[in-house]
């Protein structure tokens, strides 16, 4: 009889085990909303053989969430940035403006480091669409310079999690260097007029390091205060490119701020399994 209560005993806890195991684990979306304030330097030779120094703003947000087929390897990022710069020549008698947009999607590998409590090393890639424009009024027969580009490339980042006292903070650097993809440019000297006629030959060029360059580095720590994370950081922007003659660069330093926090959603039934685990795509 002993022996009887202890096997439906083992069966009742295997199939315990197994139910547990088979619980869908939750997978909490960290979104983050910032502001972005600093210099801009930009020059653009279809413009104007000048350099122009300046502000840089910019409105951005992300979203991070673990994958479901592998939460705990596999995270997805979501992105989109909207920038403004204002900058001056520099006799500071003129001024050049650039507006642009930036829509970014990324999925990583993430392993955690045995040996350092807090700290995970992320891997994968990104592709990256972005559009704009360069103004200066003092150009009255060709004042805009467009940009439109869509590229593919690698991006990492190394995540931190660790206490200040009782403060949870999150450390992470992450960087994004495009290696392939195409990208717009005209003629030099060529108006966007002809291209408006029908002028379309050689507007597309295939992107790479030679005549294509972008490193861009962000920095942040979440100070976890509660539902609500206060977001604190620094972004270094770096852009060249080098076609038909024309050489375009804009690199920016800007301080981030802004408010990041986790929102789980509900099942239909609105009811959550004991069971289940809970997986973050960048929290601890």
């Amino acid at each position: 009889m002993k022996r009887l209560r202890s096997v439906i005993l083992c069966i009742v806890s295997a199939l315990a085990v197994m139910a547990a195991d088979g619980v869908k684990p939750l997978r909490p979306v960290t979104a983050a909303y910032t502001l972005e304030a600093g210099s801009s330097h930009l020059s653009d030779t279809y413009l104007t053989p000048l350099k122009y120094s300046g502000q840089s703003f910019a409105l951005g947000y992300e979203r991070m969430q673990a994958m479901a087929f592998s939460p705990e390897r596999w995270v997805m990022q979501l992105s989109g940035r909207l920038g403004l710069d204002r900058a001056l020549n520099p006799a500071r008698n003129a001024t050049m403006w650039d507006l642009g947009l930036e829509l970014r999607w990324g999925m990583m590998h993430r392993w955690d480091i045995s040996g350092v409590d807090g700290l995970r090393l992320y891997g994968g890639g990104a592709t990256v669409l972005e559009a704009g424009a360069l103004y200066l009024s003092r150009n009255g027969n060709n004042p805009v310079s467009a940009r439109a580009s869509w590229t593919v490339g690698l991006t990492g980042a190394a995540v931190y999690n660790f206490r200040i006292s009782r403060l949870p903070v999150c450390l992470r650097y992450q960087p994004m260097l495009p290696v392939t993809g195409a990208f717009f440019s005209p003629d030099y000297g060529e108006l966007y007029y002809e291209i408006y006629l029908g002028n379309h030959s050689g507007l597309a060029h295939a992107a790479w390091f030679g005549n294509y360059f972008r490193l861009d580095n962000l920095l942040t720590a979440d100070l976890r205060l509660g539902s609500t994370n206060l977001r604190l950081g620094y972004r270094a922007d770096v852009m060249s490119t080098k076609v038909n003659n024309i050489v375009t660069r804009r690199v920016t330093h800007s301080f981030v701020i802004g408010v990041s926090g986790e929102w789980l959603s509900l099942p239909r039934s609105g009811r959550i399994s004991d069971n289940a685990k809970i997986i973050s795509a960048l929290y601890r």
